[in-house]
């Protein structure tokens, strides 16, 4: 059956828990295809678990304190990790060893708030430390560094004296370009950087916000959405941020939300949030102190809540929507991930040419001419007809969610500064590649 035909009669979002995954995790993420979920724990170990056989598959091995991020590559060869032990870690799971090899080791001076990989390299890194810092890390030969990202402010009003001062920023995160970096403050505002040249071209104040916790975008960067201490979720539409000049020039403007998400009965907190891979759904997951719940709100007409998922007694800790599937992964306080999706009814008529269900016992009433023996030779032609139709075996139309999620891989703007910059050293994270499977052998 066509996959977007078999699309119009499911949900477009997960209504049900399929599996728990018991892994001690305090967060989870999905990798781009989906196959593969990467957890972090409280004790400074990371799980890579394959979810078509439910199993772990590589322990990741290197941190003494809690993780307090993990990220995926392009290509989901390497995976980051940043934790409490100053540390940031990329490791690559094409090596054959358990843990897997180190790619590199990158140390800072104090706790590792989140750490993310740039959407087109995997060799420059976005990391946000506890100190209110964020800074760009260069790995590449011709660029390599840790390069600071500041505000500007004028110090006096003819703008002609630039200082930069140092703003305590608490998120951070690329746009799915890869060309800007977004950073939350604490004082509500959202610092927009050319990752580039590492200087400011937005600067946006969000009203009655906040504090800043957490940022997330639609797969297609023209929307965004801000967790922020004032309990609700905003979503704003993005504009079009300018090319750097040698003026730093920027665009200094309040962002008026398209939509506000909250519970207005309970009024808790959101611990994190996720678009689904078209981008039409968004899922809260609430800070409750007494159950597991997933809001999912419908974030492009009227921001309504469509649906509240409920995990049980176990506390929520974070959770991420699948790049592809209507599926979620969300994180329990007991360190159980629960993958919730659509679970379809099975038709057992579907299987049948007039095939006919019913649901108790009835007489059956035979047509006049159901038993009649039929000439041989309109048996053969009508083969013959059925014969030299066309058959579509592509299925006709491509699936709309594997468009949304292979929206990154699109090239927009090729030609760009921004875009050649990113690519101007080869990565080795190539599509094609092949995780080892890794036997441990038995002790007598």
């Amino acid at each position: 059956m066509n996959r977007t035909v078999a699309n119009l009669f499911t949900s477009p979002y997960p209504t049900a828990i399929q599996t728990s995954l018991d892994s001690v995790a305090i967060l989870a993420r999905f990798d781009q295809s989906g196959k593969y979920v990467a957890a972090g724990r409280h004790d400074g170990l990371g799980v890579v678990w394959d979810l078509t056989t439910r199993g772990q598959v590589r322990w990741l091995e290197g941190h003494v304190k809690g993780i307090t991020s993990i990220d995926w590559s392009q290509n989901s060869r390497y995976v980051l990790t940043s934790s409490k032990d100053w540390n940031v870690i990329v490791w690559d799971l094409a090596s054959d060893m358990d843990p897997p090899r180190r790619r590199a080791t990158i140390r800072f001076d104090v706790p590792v708030v989140t750490a993310a990989f740039h959407p087109r390299h995997s060799k420059i890194l976005l990391v946000l430390l506890s100190s209110g810092e964020a800074y760009i890390v260069d790995l590449r030969r011709e660029y390599r560094g840790r390069y600071e990202l500041c505000e500007l402010q004028y110090e006096s009003d003819d703008e002609t004296h630039i200082s930069r001062s140092r703003t305590a920023f608490s998120a951070a995160r690329f746009d799915p370009s890869g060309k800007h970096v977004f950073l939350g403050t604490t004082l509500g505002l959202v610092l927009v950087f050319n990752s580039r040249t590492k200087t400011m071209v937005g600067r946006h104040k969000i009203s009655g916000a906040g504090i800043i916790r957490g940022l997330e975008f639609t797969a297609s960067g023209r929307r965004m959405v801000t967790n922020s201490s004032d309990r609700v979720l905003r979503q704003f539409n993005l504009p079009a941020y300018p090319s750097p000049t040698l003026e730093n020039e920027y665009i200094e403007q309040e962002l008026e939300p398209t939509h506000r998400f909250n519970d207005p009965i309970s009024k808790v907190g959101w611990h994190a949030m996720s678009y689904s891979p078209d981008g039409e759904w968004l899922a809260g997951g609430a800070a409750d102190d007494a159950s597991h719940k997933i809001y999912i709100w419908d974030s492009v007409r009227e921001g309504l809540l469509a649906s509240t998922l409920d995990g049980g007694r176990e506390l929520l800790t974070d959770v991420h929507w699948h790049p592809r599937k209507p599926t979620i992964a969300s994180v329990t306080n007991m360190g159980n991930i629960l993958i919730w999706h659509c679970p379809t009814e099975e038709r057992w008529g579907a299987f049948a040419g007039g095939f006919e269900e019913v649901d108790e016992n009835v007489e059956y009433e035979e047509r006049e001419d159901e038993f009649d023996i039929e000439d041989e030779a309109d048996i053969a032609r009508r083969k013959m007809l059925e014969e030299e139709e066309d058959v579509d075996i592509e299925g006709g139309a491509t699936d709309v969610a594997d468009n949304a999620a292979d929206h990154l891989r699109q090239p927009t703007g090729e030609n760009d500064e921004d875009t050649l910059w990113a690519l101007d050293e080869p990565d080795d994270d190539l599509e094609g590649w092949k995780m080892k499977i890794l036997v441990e052998d038995e002790q007598d």
